[in-house]
């Protein structure tokens, strides 16, 4: 049966079917969330939009910058984590900081985040005589972090607000919740299964070995608290009225991330957006759209736009340094030659 599933997976590669399927789900999820955000705000009233923007207490903002901050600064811990786990313990945490909030603020903008993403990573961790594969190996153990910790907030969430999930995908509540119960499953089960002895995933050069269980269990809580304050950054800007639970937002707004992640829009756009509204809306009907929509444009300048703009004059400023120090020595750049190089001992 392996034998038959490593067949199958080596033609569609070879055959480029699994892109092709890839960049036709990526497209249908767009243009059915554009169709869902269209018929949501049909009928917006501007004026009330501007209203409910204006009547944001700067108080409000501010916190729930600092939430943003925080996800951004546990963010950073993937890509330690990562270059930890490959044996790069010689690159110190300014470093991976640097790579990791660079690359994932603008993947995120740019959209197809494991290209650009990695396009960013590439560029910083080379001065640090990294390969292709190794940072292929950082991109994806950070990419295993995102989710598992994507899971576990799934899972827990929905086991105890199911009906938060079943405002999306409109699943019976019992549903959603034997769902999560078998994510919840699955986790444990992976978590034993890296426990047990050391795995491996990947063939010769580009063999990972996965982290074992205590060191799973880190990757867990990394993911979590990453979601948590992002989440939480979002329950601080929505409307007052009516009141909702933590959790039932967390949940929404965790599996709006995913969608925007599988459509491979820039930031999301439109996908992140409609599902959103469609979740909270459906949950509780009295939700004002207008108010509901003042907080997610809020909270897509703290968390896309602004970070953005900082990664990109951070990264123009590395490269302006790096020009500079390529000019004072002929023969080029030293592999430490970097804004996060290590200074004299």
């Amino acid at each position: 049966m392996l034998d038959f599933l490593r067949r199958t997976l080596a033609f569609l590669r070879e055959k480029q079917i699994l892109q092709k399927l890839g960049v036709v789900l990526s497209i249908t999820v767009i243009c059915f969330a554009l169709y869902i955000l269209y018929q949501m705000l049909s009928d917006i009233d501007l004026d009330e939009l501007l209203k409910a923007l204006r009547g944001t207490e700067v108080k409000t903002v501010l916190l729930a910058g600092l939430c943003v901050a925080a996800g951004y600064f546990t963010l950073t811990f993937y890509d330690f984590f990562a270059l930890r786990a490959i044996g790069k313990t010689e690159i110190p945490y300014r470093v991976a900081a640097f790579a990791g909030f660079t690359s994932y603020s603008i993947g995120h903008n740019v959209g197809a985040s494991v290209f650009t993403g990695g396009a960013v990573r590439y560029r910083i961790y080379s001065s640090w005589d990294m390969t292709a594969i190794d940072v292929a190996k950082v991109c994806f153990l950070a990419g295993l972090t995102f989710w598992l910790g994507n899971v576990a907030v799934l899972g827990i969430g929905i086991v105890y607000h199911p009906e938060a999930a079943s405002s999306i995908d409109q699943l019976p509540i019992w549903l959603n919740r034997v769902l999560a119960i078998v994510l919840l499953a699955g986790l444990v089960g992976y978590v034993a299964w890296v426990s047990s002895r050391p795995r491996h995933v990947g063939r010769g050069s580009w063999t990972v070995v996965l982290p074992g269980g205590p060191l799973t269990l880190v990757q867990i809580m990394i993911g979590i608290i990453d979601l948590s304050f992002c989440a939480l950054a979002m329950y601080m800007l929505m409307p007052n009225e009516p009141h909702v639970g933590f959790v039932v937002v967390a949940v929404i707004f965790v599996t709006a991330t995913l969608l925007g992640f599988a459509s491979h829009s820039p930031g999301g756009l439109g996908v992140f957006d409609a599902a959103m509204l469609y979740g909270l809306t459906h949950f509780d009907s009295q939700f004002n759209k207008e108010e509901l929509l003042a907080g997610m444009l809020l909270f897509r300048v703290l968390y896309y736009i602004t970070p953005f703009m900082i990664s990109v004059m951070l990264l123009l400023l590395r490269e302006v340094i790096l020009g500079a120090l390529a000019r004072r020595r002929p023969s080029g750049p030293h592999r430490h030659d970097d804004i996060s190089a290590p200074g004299p001992s």
